[in-house]
């Protein structure tokens, strides 16, 4: 196995990795802004306020994009488990 292959075994797992956590990750972060922003503007200082809304928006996103991510995930698998014998010999 050559130092490329393996460099681009890496990067598609971080790419996999991305497009798997990314959608998550930039509702919590937009519905967290929305709060801080409702926050600053009410001055109400309650950190447990934040957290119930990013949770559901987050388990919402994981229950719609699921399929998805899924997919995503088991193509790289597939691809990975079928690159072993390239890998090899």
């Amino acid at each position: 196995m050559s130092p490329e292959m393996v460099i681009t075994i890496i990067q598609r797992a971080f790419e996999v990795m991305i497009l798997i956590g990314g959608p998550m990750l930039l509702a919590g972060l937009v519905v967290g802004l929305i709060i801080s922003v409702f926050q600053a503007a009410t001055q109400i200082n309650e950190a447990t306020l934040s957290f119930i809304p990013k949770l559901l928006i987050t388990f919402m996103v994981a229950v719609l994009a699921g399929p998805w991510m899924l997919s995503i995930l088991m193509d790289y698998t597939i691809r990975l488990y079928q690159a072993i014998p390239t890998m090899i010999g």
